[in-house]
């Protein structure tokens, strides 16, 4: 304390010169470091990460394995381990052109749209019912379709945004860039008889603006609603300046939608649009609807003038001065060659004279990764959140980012080719005390995957993953009454129908998400209730998640599934167990891992000699149909499996 009064003093002395915050200067590109001692790096990255390390008297790691590189570089791009038919082709060039092959190959793949809308859902806080006490359903599933549709087809991200917020004001505006201003629609919406229309109403421009916050500016906003910000230059005026931009839209705060006979009438006065069979055979392709349906999603549409007012300690009750469609300046001027509308905004948003737009981004792109961005404080780039531990770094990802494009393929390539990325990540007692948390990247980092991507992972290593693309949600396996419990009245949403056959089996993406009850199996492992956005999960391990490992009928049917799989393609169990270990980590096992995984099989299958129906049981896992094998020595690989799919190895990405 005393040593910080002093600094202080000399600072009042000195002149007590005040520099603007580092995330409110535009991002400019440092002239790239020099090493004199070592030649480590693949490109640009890897100047700025070695300079750090170099200062901390540190030196980068060895570069990983290939095979583990392989499963890395799907695991990010597509959400999924490498196929099989995949594997012998990527491992045939361990250079670093076959690298880049194998990346140029996975972000092709149109699973690499499902694995970046994933994480995009989390941000626009997208779900399948409106939330609240009743919780019914809404169908905005069409939006999700487009956002798979734009990350696959490589749109820019700054289009991606400006659609998002406001395409319905674009010159001759298609249904397609309509279509995506559902985006601002994803709010939970109350259909709760005896709520104040207008207090719910105002929740609702309240949500956008902080996500707006939040999700693209990382910046929280939401304190100035009530107050001025307490520690950025924010506002109660900045605030309501930036809810006037979404308060325009003609809707309600009550929406009542208890059921089928009231949906005519929920449509008639809110902004939607309809989708038919004529669209989806043209402008709308891409969107899986079945032939025949006519689908309604919530878009948006400025057709009514509204006044803006500041609200006193941020009560809607309480209206004091009007304000006009406005930015931040401290942030970038809001000039007249922005129109005072969402379009407006959204070309302030991607200018690339604007600070955050493109530094938030790329932070949370890194982050996806290398499991922390280089801000680790990802929804907040204010006063009060992480300096950069690399701000060179940022700033020039960030500016390269915008020159080239926003192309986000191009900016996640560049990171995977960097040699940071492609380091091991052993970690020696050295690393470990200088830096733990691996601030400095001297090797890659371990970390959970999600629960969508472990039971991704599972699906797809047993054959069991159906990989349709798009389509409305579907309700796989969950525990019985689960829903009735949060549901109050007669709701669509009272009881939970499980679907049958293929629907059972398609990716995490496309689960129901229903906000008062979000899928156990996701929310065990860190899933948001999607109430709100969010842009970073927690990372937490409990003994719940291994509970589920071990007793989700997801894992277990795959397990099963997988086993018979084994035995039908091998002669002998040798063979099987080799076949198993290899599909299930991407590796195959050496002399010590393979001694275990051979005792642990014979100890099985000693427990279920002449206990055929003890065996005929525990098979008896989830619907898919079983195949002609010796359920004895089935039910023994079945374990076998069960327990590599619980290793940390697996649902780690390392």
């Amino acid at each position: 304390m005393a040593h910080e009064k002093k600094l202080i003093k000399k600072w009042i002395q000195q002149g007590a010169k005040f520099e603007k915050h580092w995330a409110y200067t535009a991002p400019v590109k440092a002239v790239l470091p020099k090493s004199e001692v070592s030649e480590w790096g693949h490109n640009e990255i890897d100047a700025f990460v070695l300079a750090k390390l170099e200062d901390n008297n540190l030196k980068p790691s060895k570069q990983a394995n290939f095979e583990t590189l392989i499963r890395r570089i799907s695991l990010d791009i597509t959400g999924l381990p490498p196929k099989q038919n995949q594997l012998k082709e990527l491992l045939s060039d361990k250079s670093e052109k076959g690298l880049e092959k194998a990346i140029d190959i996975f972000l092709a793949s149109p699973a690499y749209g499902e694995r970046m809308t994933q994480a995009w859902l989390d941000v626009a806080r997208y779900a399948d019912s409106h939330g609240y006490q009743d919780d019914n359903y809404r169908s905005m599933w069409p939006w999700r379709d487009w956002v798979i549709h734009a990350f696959n087809t490589n749109v820019p991200y700054d289009e991606f945004l400006t659609w998002q917020l406001a395409g319905d004001l674009l010159p001759n505006a298609t249904k397609e860039q309509i279509l995506a201003t559902g985006f601002n629609r994803n709010h939970p919406i109350t259909q709760e008889g005896g709520v104040i229309d207008e207090e719910y109403r105002s929740y609702y421009v309240v949500d956008r603006t902080n996500t707006l916050g939040k999700g693209i500016l990382g910046l929280t906003l939401e304190c100035a609603k009530c107050h001025d910000h307490k520690y950025d230059e924010i506002t109660q005026k900045n605030y309501f300046e930036l809810y006037s931009f979404f308060n325009q839209v003609d809707e309600k705060g009550l929406r009542m939608m208890a059921g089928p006979a009231t949906i005519k009438k929920y449509f008639a006065d809110a902004p939607f649009m309809t989708i038919t069979d004529n669209e989806t055979a043209g402008i709308l392709s891409y969107i899986n609807k079945k032939e025949g349906d006519s689908i309604k999603v919530m878009v948006m549409n400025d057709s009514l003038p509204r006044t803006t007012f500041i609200f006193n300690r941020g009560e809607y009750t309480q209206p004091t001065d009007s304000v006009q469609p406005n930015t931040p300046e401290f942030i970038l001027p809001f000039s007249d060659k922005f129109e005072k509308n969402r379009l407006g905004l959204a070309n302030w948003l991607t200018d690339k004279n604007n600070p955050l737009t493109a530094r938030v981004f790329v932070n949370r792109m890194w982050a996806m990764l290398f499991g922390d961005g280089l801000v680790l404080t990802s929804g907040d780039f204010g006063v009060q959140g992480s300096l950069p531990s690399h701000p060179k770094l940022l700033d020039w990802l960030a500016r390269d980012f915008m020159d080239h494009d926003w192309d986000i393929k191009y900016l996640l390539k560049k990171m995977i080719l960097s040699a940071t990325y492609q380091q091991s990540s052993e970690v020696n007692q050295e690393l470990l005390k200088l830096d733990p948390e691996n601030r400095l990247l001297a090797r890659a980092t371990r970390f959970r995957m999600s629960g969508e991507m472990i039971r991704d992972y599972v699906l797809t290593v047993s054959g069991l993953l159906n990989s349709e693309i798009g389509g409305v949600s579907v309700k796989p396996y969950q525990p019985v009454g689960l829903w009735a419990e949060t549901t109050s009245g007669t709701g669509l949403l009272k009881n939970y129908v499980q679907d049958k056959g293929e629907k059972l089996y398609r990716r995490s993406l496309y689960t129901f998400w229903k906000r008062t009850s979000p899928p156990p199996n996701m929310t065990l492992f860190d899933a948001p209730t999607r109430d709100n956005c969010e842009v970073r999960r927690q990372k937490t391990n409990t003994p719940l998640q291994a509970l589920a490992m071990q007793n989700d009928v997801q894992i277990l049917e795959a397990a099963r599934v997988l086993a018979e799989n084994m035995i039908l393609e091998n002669k002998d169990d040798t063979k099987t167990l080799h076949a198993l270990f290899q599909r299930i980590l991407i590796r195959q096992p050496d002399t010590e891992e393979f001694e275990v995984l051979e005792k642990y099989y014979t100890n099985a299958l000693q427990r279920f000699e002449n206990k055929e129906e003890k065996a005929t049981k525990l098979l008896a896992q989830g619907t898919y149909k079983h195949s002609d094998t010796d359920p004895v020595k089935t039910a023994a690989f079945m374990l076998t499996a069960q327990v590599l799919f619980n290793l940390d190895e697996t649902i780690t990405k390392e």
